[in-house]
């Protein structure tokens, strides 16, 4: 499922290509900041040979979706957009992609940092890594309540 600034999809992604896409000709832009997250061979001590990543189609969109309009709030950015692959994945894939544009630098970079701090912490993804010990379920969320309260969000409450 896709819309204008988050995309769920189980085909790679090309940063540059979204990058051109979110710049869009835009001459008020003059600082695009991104982040890409790539699956890792190693995840809590195991080695990963593979993992699937699932979500709940629409209600992960529309969680995604009401973050980037919060960053929009919160930071002086001209637009953001997320791109989060499910499905099997293997070390060195692109897992997803963050890119925010604004006037200045300052703001691109709070508002990505703000909104990979989200996904890591609260965006409703589940992964099943494959390990030498056999599959296992694990919470794709990290529980980091430092994280949420750098931007004043109560962990009990997100």
């Amino acid at each position: 499922m896709s819309s204008q600034r988050v995309s769920i999809q189980t085909e790679d992604f090309d940063l540059g290509e979204e990058v051109a896409r979110l710049r869009r000709d835009d001459r008020r832009i003059g600082a695009v900041c991104s982040f890409v997250g790539t699956v890792r061979d190693r995840n809590d001590g195991s080695d990963v040979a593979s993992m699937e990543l699932e979500h709940y189609p629409g209600m992960t969109e529309k969680s995604i979706e009401a973050m980037i309009a919060e960053a929009m709030k919160r930071f002086d950015i001209l637009d953001a957009r997320v791109v989060h692959r499910v499905g099997l994945l293997q070390p060195l894939d692109q897992i997803m992609m963050v890119a925010v544009v604004s006037a200045h630098r300052g703001q691109s970079f709070q508002a990505c940092e703000f909104l990979m701090d989200y996904l890591k912490t609260q965006a409703p993804f589940w992964k099943k890594e494959q390990t030498p010990e056999g599959a296992r379920w694990v919470d794709a969320r990290v529980d980091d309540d430092a994280a949420l309260a750098r931007w004043g969000i109560d962990a009990s409450n997100a």
